[in-house]
């Protein structure tokens, strides 16, 4: 039981730190390295996508509406988790939430592995690691007859 427990708290240690690290990014606007570099930058922030009826966003506020989605997913889980191991749920019921987390947070270390760069894929790794280990550790007690 400690392990399962071990594992779920630092999966939420790992997943806030995932949540705040990409919060902060949402508010670093990156500078530009070369002139294309620039241009590209100013595209995405001025060039409006036509995307149906009263849809005009450009690039770069896309971007960061996907980004922020992975800030709530991982602030979601953190809390959902903290929530429940402070109720002290049934270990039943944890393993089958571990189990919806790593799913998510499975696939998406898939699509992070091949479209993003190396901190998100690191730390939804290391989220995928801490959750496998709960799962893997975490055992229901057989109930009395």
């Amino acid at each position: 039981m400690k392990r399962y427990t071990f594992w779920l708290w630092t999966a939420v240690v790992v997943i806030f730190v995932n949540f705040t690290l990409h919060s902060i990014g949402l508010f670093i606007n990156p500078t530009p390295q070369d002139p294309t570099h620039a241009q590209m930058l100013h595209l995405m922030e001025t060039y409006p996508l036509k995307l149906g009826p009263l849809f005009h966003p450009t690039m770069a506020s896309l971007f960061t509406a996907l980004s922020s989605c992975l800030s709530l997913l991982s602030l979601l889980a953190g809390l959902t988790i903290v929530y429940l191991l402070k109720k002290r749920v049934e270990v039943g019921v944890m393993k089958g939430l571990i189990a919806i987390n790593l799913l998510v947070f499975g696939i998406g270390l898939v699509i992070f592995a091949a479209l993003t760069f190396l901190l998100p894929v690191i730390l939804t790794g290391l989220i995928v690691v801490c959750l496998l280990g709960a799962f893997l550790t975490a055992r229901s007690v057989p109930a009395a007859t």
